[in-house]
């Protein structure tokens, strides 16, 4: 069995780093640029991150909700065309002094001032079509604009720090609540229908111009989300509704000390006996956002690693997880969905023989090939067709930083392995291999695709402060960059 992925080539850029004059990409103009280029150049797929509304630490990793959308997505220029504010308004704010790194705080401001206004502006006219939104979606609609409202309305705390009532999401609270903040979760469900109605039409765009779009979807979901507050009986949680053990993963040659993610496990065994209906729910969401769903840490499915609350990282242990029992409540909610497992970490290999069963291709990176080890599985001459190529991810410094990096006998393995003549020309060379790989799908980073440094990294594992941020500029992806990338596609079959 295998997922049937057309043989192509792609981009990893987020929205976040499209270029715009207004802080951070969105769904307008660039967006559509950009479709246009990937078009020009020959390409098939765009990947992006999780486009869900992000909080503490502006991780993509970390919404608010499995379903909803980013606020800081919804393009002001729209906003503009519509009516909703004025010009003047967006022109008078600070959205940041670089244009090459998202400020979040600067953002925060200016579209909270703004995504304001243009609801006041709205809320008396009211479209059909927005009904529609609000029934369609009300599953989670009603639970995500409640949590917003009320989490706005205890000074930015997350549900563990409410009122008891309400806390507990007691019926005569939510009543309360539904009553007293009625305006303001009209307006998180305003923000929702424009997100969804610019995203729908961006990816009919991106569709029409035969792009497939690979989003990201995290395998946990944030404890400060309407997800968890909302049905915390899905969760490992104790009777005051805390953690009893949260996700992360064990000491590797990565993170000395293991990675404490924080994020709430699952009550499998409860999920299971609705046959994971919350899951069903938020794979049909998925697929109607995107063509392809990439579970991010898929091997959670099978096997997680459980930290203890009152523990060290250390100290955790592995648990099994559903397997194939979930995967088929996927597979039954896909429709033409097709799906990607983030297979990356400690090799296990009940991992890979759920693969092999269920066919989802899974993921090479060849950053990691460059041990010494011809039988290394991220070496392109390694890949097998099922299978997503990738140089780095969002999680890896750029290719740029990653030979800056390294000592000189791993840059000669490389140079030798993919005929580069010298460091110069490693980021083509290493891409044209990346292209010339049996596997079917081969995703690029945009930073390496630029051959950009590590100040163009986008994360890094386990930190806070400065992910997230970087942003493509108008006019990088050059015709140049353009035509080398479809010289690759024709040479490559992709």
């Amino acid at each position: 069995m295998t997922n049937n992925l057309e043989r192509g080539a792609g981009v990893l850029l987020h929205i976040s780093s499209l270029p715009s004059p207004y802080g951070i990409g969105t769904m307008g103009k660039a967006a559509y640029e950009f479709v246009d280029n990937l078009r020009a150049a020959g390409q098939k797929y765009w990947q992006v991150l999780p486009v869900g509304q992000t909080g503490f630490g502006d991780s993509p990793y970390q919404s608010f909700s499995a379903f909803a959308g980013n606020p800081f997505f919804v393009d002001i220029e729209n906003l503009i065309n519509d009516g909703l504010i004025e010009r003047k308004a967006a022109d008078g704010i600070l959205w940041g002094r670089y244009a090459e790194y998202v400020e979040y705080d600067k953002v925060y401001e200016g579209r909270q001032k703004l995504l304001g206004i243009a609801y006041d502006n709205w809320k008396n006219i009211r479209e059909p079509e927005y009904e529609e939104f609000v029934r369609k979606n009300s599953y989670w609609l009603d639970d995500y604009a409640l949590y917003m409202s009320c989490r706005e309305h205890f000074n930015n705390k997350s549900w563990l720090h409410w009122d008891e009532d309400i806390k507990n999401k007691k019926p005569e609270a939510v009543i309360k609540y539904s009553e007293l903040l009625k305006d303001k979760t009209d307006y998180w469900k305003f923000i929702q229908f424009r997100f969804y109605r610019e995203w729908d039409k961006l990816k009919k765009y991106a569709n029409n111009e035969g792009i497939k779009i690979i989003g990201d979807i995290p395998i946990y979901v944030s404890l400060d989300s309407s997800d968890v507050w909302s049905n915390p009986e899905l969760f490992q949680l104790d009777e005051k509704l805390e953690p009893r053990a949260i996700a992360g993963c064990p000491p590797d040659a990565f993170a000395a000390e293991g990675q404490r993610w924080g994020n709430p496990l699952y009550a499998w065994d409860v999920m299971e006996k609705d046959d994971f209906a919350w899951w069903k729910k938020r794979i049909t969401a998925s697929a109607t956002l995107y063509d392809i769903i990439r579970i991010d840490h898929f091997i959670g499915i099978v096997r997680y690693f459980s930290i203890p609350v009152e523990l060290p990282t250390k100290d955790g242990h592995y648990e099994a997880g559903p397997g194939e029992k979930l995967t088929k409540a996927i597979d039954s909610v896909l429709g033409d969905a097709k799906i990607i497992a983030e297979d990356l970490g400690v090799k296990y290999e009940p991992v890979q023989e759920l693969l092999d069963k269920v066919g989802y291709p899974g993921m090479k990176v060849m950053m990691f090939g460059f041990d010494g080890n011809p039988n290394n599985e991220h070496l392109p001459h390694q890949a097998s067709k099922n299978s997503i190529m990738y140089i780095g991810t969002h999680d890896n410094e750029t290719l740029k930083g990653f030979i800056d990096n390294q000592p000189e006998n791993v840059v000669e393995r490389i140079k030798e392995y993919i005929s580069a003549a010298d460091n110069k020309s490693i980021c083509v060379q290493m891409i044209k291999s990346a292209y010339l790989s049996v596997s079917n799908v081969c995703i690029i980073q945009m930073q390496d695709i630029l051959e950009k440094n590590n100040f163009a990294r986008m994360n890094f594992p386990s930190t806070i402060g400065d992910n997230w941020k970087w942003r493509l500029q108008q006019g990088e992806f050059s015709a140049k960059k353009i035509m080398m990338l479809k010289k690759l596609v024709d040479i490559s079959g992709r």
